[in-house]
């Protein structure tokens, strides 16, 4: 059964943008923090120390185009208190989704007009780019090569993000690599870099269940094939086949999994929180609308 202080922590992007905090059922709303900027996007939980991590892709855009390096990673206690910086302005260009790994003491995150994959300590020390797409403006205007979702599998040792394209554009990419950098390995030209699905909508925001074997995804492009969750079982010399396990997303980004209880929760542009069960996959149930545009989504076990 879920505890009743487990909760699902919600990046809204309203004016003001807002940490909230809610019930699984979508009760008990609270705002940790009252006003996050403009344009926060991903979120992570470090239950050992009690932090609450999220990126802030920066101040100057273009509609959804932000072309200037002034992004940041900021961080609080589970309370709301002691708000940080840990990667200050200009540190990452347009950091997206995130991962946080407590055990070894990492957060992972996708930074999208910057090209990358990275990673840094826990405090926002020893940033290191894991993964380089390109480094020229040209380069950065393909949206092929904007790096946005990431998860980590640390047992396997492997790194997945996406690639997402144009929107609605049929040119996502779900990608894997080691999750450490080869010694002496530039960046940009990894050899050991697989891509394990193409020509996808638009994927966004990745999850891996170690305990199953399945990679979790959320697809913003178009139905109805997009706007959508999906998952692939991954095991060696299996094929890897997309299931669709939940439709009907209003412009999907935020994906946290309730290991525990075996359940999915999305968060989109439309305001929506979907849960829907990971045994039994059906319609699902919207548990949170109403209090404007989400971002990123994550589940705190009590």
């Amino acid at each position: 059964m879920t505890t009743s202080s487990d909760r699902l922590l919600l990046l809204n992007i309203g004016n003001p943008s807002r940490l909230l905090s809610a019930s699984p059922d979508g009760g008990d709303i609270q705002t940790l923090v009252a006003d996050l900027g403009v344009a926060p996007d991903g979120i992570a939980i470090d239950p050992i120390h009690r932090h609450i991590f999220w990126t802030y892709m920066g101040t100057s855009h273009d509609g959804e185009d932000f072309f200037v390096n002034d992004g940041s990673i900021e961080r609080v206690d589970f309370d709301g208190k002691n708000r940080t910086t840990i990667v200050p302005k200009g540190g990452t260009f347009t950091p997206k989704q995130m991962q946080c790994d407590a055990k070894r003491s990492f957060i992972y995150w996708c930074d999208r007009e910057g090209l990358r994959v990275m990673r840094a300590r826990l405090d926002g020390s020893e940033v290191t780019i894991l993964v380089q797409t390109g480094s020229t403006e040209e380069e950065r205007r393909d949206r092929r090569r904007h790096c946005v979702g990431v998860a980590i599998d640390p047992e396997g040792g492997f790194l997945y993000w996406t690639q997402k394209g144009k929107p609605d554009g049929g040119e996502g990419r779900i990608l894997r690599a080691a999750l450490d950098l080869p010694k002496g390995i530039d960046p940009a030209k990894r050899p050991d870099i697989e891509v394990l699905f193409d020509n996808l909508p638009e994927p966004i925001d990745l999850e891996w269940v170690e305990e199953t074997g399945y990679l979790y995804w959320t697809d913003r492009g178009a139905p109805p094939a997009g706007n959508t969750l999906n998952r692939a079982l991954i095991r060696p010399d299996q094929p890897m086949i997309c299931e669709i396990i939940l439709t009907g997303l209003h412009e999907g980004i935020g994906l946290a999994i309730d290991r525990q209880n075996k359940r999915a929760f999305t968060s989109d542009l439309g305001g929506f929180v979907q849960m829907v069960s990971l045994d039994h996959p059906d319609a699902g149930k919207v548990v949170f609308s109403g209090h404007g545009p989400l971002t990123g989504i994550a589940y705190l076990d009590a």
